[in-house]
Formats: C-alpha cells, sequence, structure tokens
C-alpha cells in the first residue's frame, strides 16, 4: 500500500512551457505556472460568449501569462518590435514571441479553454527581405459545447489515472475536437486571426487581427 500513500500525498506539477528569447529562439528558459493560475485563465476563456470575446479574452490571458514568465527569465526585459531592446539579454524577435505565443495556445487548448477556435501553424509574412512571424487561430464553424460544471477533482486522481488504459478516451477526445466545414458540398475557408504578441510591450494583451489583413502589412507601427 506503499505507492498508493505516495500517489495520494504527492503534490500535482504545474505545468511548465519553454520559453525562447534571444532572437530566433537561440536561448530557452522553462518557466512553471500554478495549476491554480492556469485553471483561472482556462475558466475567463471559457466564459467567453462569441469568437471575438473569445480572441479578446485569449490575447489578455497571452500577456498575463507572459508577465508570470517575465517573473520567471529574462524575457522581462523584452520590448514591443525589436529595436528599443537591442543588445539587451532577454530581447524577443517575431520567432520568439510566434514560437512561445503557439505554445501558450496549445497549452490553453489542451487544457479545454477554447470552444470557439482551433490552434493552426505559425504564419509567415514577408516583404522584400523582411519577414515577419505570428501564432494563428482558426475560427470553429460549429464552436464546441461549453464544458459541463463538475465538482473539483481531487489532488490525487491525476496520479490514479496513469495507473489506467485511457488511450481509447484520449483518442476520441482527439476526434471530437476535429472539425470539418462544408457548404452545399463545397468547401469553405473559415477565419482565421493571428494573436501577435510582438508588436506590443511586455505583458500586454497580443494584438489580434485577421490573418489576411496581416499579410497585407496591418498592424501597429513598431520596428
Amino acid at each position: 500500500m506503499l505507492w498508493l500513500v505516495v500517489l495520494l500525498t504527492a503534490p500535482v506539477r504545474a505545468a511548465e512551457l519553454d520559453i525562447c528569447f534571444n532572437y530566433g529562439c537561440q536561448n530557452e528558459a522553462r518557466v512553471s505556472f500554478e495549476d491554480s493560475l492556469i485553471e483561472r485563465q482556462v475558466t475567463y476563456v471559457q466564459q467567453a460568449g462569441s469568437a471575438q470575446d473569445e480572441r479578446r479574452r485569449l490575447a489578455e490571458v497571452v500577456g498575463l501569462l507572459y508577465r508570470e514568465a517575465g517573473r520567471q527569465s529574462p524575457i522581462h526585459a523584452d520590448r514591443k518590435g525589436d529595436y528599443l531592446d537591442e543588445g539587451v539579454y532577454g530581447k524577443m524577435d517575431c520567432i520568439d514571441h510566434s514560437e512561445s505565443t503557439t505554445r501558450m495556445l496549445a497549452m490553453l487548448e489542451a487544457s479545454g479553454a477554447m470552444r470557439f477556435h482551433r490552434l493552426i501553424g505559425q504564419q509567415r509574412r514577408s516583404f522584400l527581405i523582411f519577414q515577419h512571424f505570428s501564432a494563428a487561430l482558426e475560427e470553429l464553424e460549429v464552436p464546441l459545447a461549453r464544458p459541463a460544471s463538475v465538482d473539483p477533482v481531487a489532488d490525487y486522481v491525476p496520479y490514479l489515472l496513469v495507473l489506467c488504459d485511457c488511450e481509447d478516451l484520449i483518442a476520441k477526445q482527439g476526434t471530437d475536437m476535429e472539425k470539418t466545414s462544408a457548404v452545399a458540398g463545397r468547401s469553405v475557408e473559415l477565419p482565421r486571426f493571428v494573436i501577435d504578441s510582438w508588436f506590443v510591450e511586455h505583458g500586454e494583451p497580443a494584438v489580434i487581427l485577421p490573418l489576411g489583413a496581416w499579410l497585407g502589412g496591418e498592424g501597429p507601427n513598431v520596428q
């Protein structure tokens, strides 16, 4: 029974992410987010009443997660754009931001935060020799069902789940998340948006833009 005592008393680990910095993801810092913090942010995003509202909340949560990451890593020195923090240890370019923000959004998506969107691959725009990258989302044609209110899960439950054969359940959950779109037998393009944290000062809500507008060069005038 010793193993059961260990399972019942062991603390639940906080969520951990690697955050890129110093341009081109040359360096990474492992940061952790307490379960309670993630749970609050997931609940906040889940309360969104529309796709637009969900994007706004996600942008706010991304800013909050960057602030928390900045308390544990050098990225607190990051400034909007590239020139204001040039030469500073902990600076972040668009590659650092697009990779780190994508990881944050993936963590939120895996936690069930998103009902109206799914995470898609990072997007790139080019102008002459200049390139810019950003995390991006696609709006779902049919929103996922709002998570049901349930009683809090005891701390030891995640450890007990490790002992079960849950592959079928996990596979089904992944299948349920997949969405396809068709109108009168033809495919339709769903709205896509960038969540771009490179445009803003450290810890501020990320900028949200329709992908097409962003690809056309729209966004705050920062360098």
